[in-house]
């Protein structure tokens, strides 16, 4: 075979590859609909960096667009003083919790709640929903912790014993005489 029928080979080879990619275009980094209001919150935190309020709604809008990495990514790279806001540090517990880390989630949940009860009046940075959230979250995760679940996803049926196991509540019976 001569150099004509190589090209030829290499050619129909090149071809072949080109066709089977198909034209379809790349596809967005995160798949929700309402693109515009993301891209309006990260010029938000990329206008007010030290501002924790954008942070978290960023983060949040990550979370929720199933994109658990870019919101851990995004707490971990703001200021320090931004990170330790425990609404925050509520959101990054989630965001690894989505990743599959519970242990580490469920200490970031305890050090949300060291923060409300440290502070002098917890409700100019801890309100009666981020209490009652962090308590929650953090329940169900230690039960998650105790069953050996470390990715909540990938063990559906320990999640939900777990989900029961925290949320139950005692109830007395009614006794009628």
């Amino acid at each position: 075979m001569g150099v004509g029928g190589w090209s030829a080979v290499v050619f129909s080879a090149a071809a072949g590859l080109w066709l089977a990619s198909g034209t379809e275009r790349e596809k967005p980094v995160l798949s929700v609909a309402p693109l515009s209001e993301v891209q309006h919150l990260e010029a938000d935190v990329a206008a007010h960096p030290l501002d924790p309020r954008p942070l978290r709604e960023l983060a949040q809008a990550y979370l929720d667009a199933r994109s658990p990495g870019l919101a851990m990514s995004l707490i971990e790279h703001a200021p320090a003083a931004t990170r330790r806001e425990p609404r925050v540090e509520h959101t990054y517990a989630r965001a690894l919790l989505d990743q599959g880390r519970a242990e580490e989630a469920l200490a970031t949940e305890h050090h949300v709640l060291d923060a409300c009860a440290a502070s002098e009046d917890g409700r100019d940075v801890c309100d009666a929903w981020l209490i009652a959230s962090a308590t929650r979250r953090a329940d169900i995760l230690r039960e998650l912790v105790q069953l050996g679940v470390e990715d909540a996803q990938a063990h559906p049926e320990a999640s939900a014993i777990a989900y029961h196991n925290a949320t139950r509540e005692a109830r007395l019976a009614n006794f009628v005489e």
